[in-house]
C-alpha cells in the first residue's frame, strides 16, 4: 500500500509565531528560513537604500524605501509573506503599520550563498506574477547586477561599477560597487 504524505501548508500566523530572532519567508504556504546576513550584504543594502532614498527626497518623489526586515504580503491570501532586502513602494495606499499589502514597484535582493535558488528562481517568478514592476538581483560573488524589468519584459546584466538605470525612474541610475 502506497501512502501519500501530505505536505503541511503554513500561513502568515505560523511565521509570526516563530521564536524571537528567527526569520523566515512564506511562499505558497511553504516556510523558508533565512540565515542572518553578513556584513557585505548589509553594507550593500544600506548603500543602495540611501542612494534610492536620496534620489526620491531630492526629486520630491512619492515613493518610499524600506530595507529588510520589512513585511511584504504579496497577494490577498495568507500563504505569501516575504522580506525583500529593499522594497520601493510608490502607491502609499499599500502601506500599513504591518508592511506592504501587494507588490512593491521595485524590489532589490542581495544574493547570499544560502539564498541563490530563492532569489534567482522562486522569488523571480513570485515577484513577476504578483505585479512587481522591476526586480534587481545583486550578486557580489559575481560582481553582477541582473535587472528584470517586468513592465517592458527585458533582462539586462551589469557589472559592479556600471551605471545601472532604474526602470521606474527616467533619469536615475545607481553605481553598485563592491565594498
Amino acid at each position: 500500500m502506497n501512502v501519500i504524505r501530505k505536505e503541511e501548508i503554513y500561513t502568515i500566523e505560523d511565521v509570526y509565531a516563530l521564536p524571537d530572532g528567527e526569520r523566515a519567508e512564506l511562499i505558497d504556504g511553504k516556510i523558508y528560513y533565512m540565515a542572518p546576513p553578513n556584513t557585505k550584504h548589509q553594507t550593500l543594502v544600506m548603500d543602495l537604500s540611501y542612494q534610492i532614498k536620496d534620489y526620491i527626497k531630492y526629486n520630491k518623489g512619492e515613493c518610499s524605501v524600506f530595507p529588510a526586515p520589512f513585511a511584504v504580503f504579496l497577494n490577498e491570501n495568507d500563504k505569501n509573506y516575504v522580506e525583500p532586502d529593499i522594497s520601493v513602494i510608490c502607491d502609499q495606499s499599500k502601506l500599513t503599520d504591518k508592511g506592504c499589502n501587494g507588490a512593491p514597484d521595485w524590489i532589490i535582493e542581495i544574493v547570499s550563498p544560502s539564498s541563490k535558488r530563492m532569489d534567482y528562481l522562486i522569488k523571480l517568478f513570485k515577484y513577476r506574477n504578483a505585479g512587481v514592476k522591476e526586480y534587481w538581483i545583486v550578486d557580489s560573488e559575481k560582481d553582477r547586477i541582473t535587472v528584470y524589468n517586468f513592465v517592458h519584459d527585458t533582462i539586462e546584466e551589469y557589472a559592479f561599477g556600471d551605471d545601472v538605470p532604474a526602470g521606474i525612474y527616467e533619469d536615475f541610475s545607481i553605481k553598485v560597487s563592491d565594498m
